[in-house]
């Protein structure tokens, strides 16, 4: 291991299996872990049997922990920055040190991992060729709101963060602003024993988790299909007209669900790219 180097290194979002070898191995290797809490970092290394020095680094105290990490990286000293799950900058505190100590003339060395947007990507069944991550979303209705506003024309999946205390509320403004029909994904307690992927539109989503508590708790990841996305989709143009010529007669809604019962094309499919048609 070269000296001076700071290790960005990811450590598991759930599952302590998840640690990767490479992750073990420097986090044995360096002198210092820059830790999100210690307290946290600290039943991570006792699991893996390490035992290093921990300074904290958090968002309350970046500033002072980079200058912190210059100093001993100056001295010589190797330091791994960790946050408590996944891997660090990642909407988790590290930004504000790696900007330091690269303008300072270290190195910076990734070492992969988990990362909770990746994981609730992969098992999503969205479309992942393009997406954006807009990490925590804003803590008040009239914030959130807002941000959905900005996204109704947003061609790519969106991927952001939730906390189980704002999870419904959360919804109830996407529904207000995107519509009930929004095809969404809802993932929760990722890699731990209670991992949940839900999917379905926003109302069905909400239905469901508001009949049962136990979906409304642990750390959520909310992923939205974009508008244009769903063009990629296999919808025929013949399909297509017909439900706009029966919405002419009947809601949009029951004019999808008549035209996906006869020809196998999925209902919420149909009634998004006709409700994109009409507008």
């Amino acid at each position: 291991m070269a000296e001076n180097q700071l290790y960005v290194v990811a450590t598991p979002i759930g599952n302590l299996a998840d640690i990767t070898l490479r992750a073990q191995q420097v986090l044995e290797s360096v002198d210092i872990i820059a830790a999100e809490d210690t307290r946290h970092t600290k039943k991570l290394l006792n699991h893996l049997g390490i035992q290093k020095p921990l300074m904290a680094t958090h968002d309350h105290n970046e500033a002072q922990a980079a200058q912190q990490i210059i100093e001993k990286l100056q001295s010589g000293q190797n330091i791994a920055i960790v946050s408590d799950a996944g891997t660090p900058l990642i909407a988790d505190p590290g930004y504000h040190v790696a900007d330091q100590v690269a303008k300072a003339g270290f190195n910076i060395v990734p070492v992969p991992g988990a990362c909770a947007v990746i994981t609730a990507l992969c098992a999503a069944a969205l479309p992942t060729d393009r997406f954006i991550f807009d990490g925590f979303l804003p803590a008040k209705t009239t914030a959130r709101k807002s941000y959905f506003e900005s996204i109704k024309h947003e061609e790519r999946t969106l991927v952001m963060y939730e906390s189980p205390h704002r999870i419904m509320a959360t919804l109830d403004d996407l529904i207000d602003v995107l519509g009930e029909d929004k095809e969404v994904v809802v993932a929760r307690e990722l890699t731990k024993t209670f991992e949940t992927f839900n999917r379905g539109t926003a109302g069905e989503i909400r239905e469901l988790m508001q009949a049962d508590s136990n979906q409304q708790r642990g750390e959520f990841v909310l992923m939205v299909r974009g508008v244009l996305a769903n063009k990629k989709l296999e919808v025929s143009q013949e399909a297509l007209d017909l439900t706009l010529l029966i919405a002419k007669e009947l809601p949009l809604k029951k004019a999808a669900a008549i035209v996906s019962e006869h020809t196998g094309f999925k209902k919420n499919q149909l009634y998004q790219l006709a409700l994109e048609a009409k507008d």
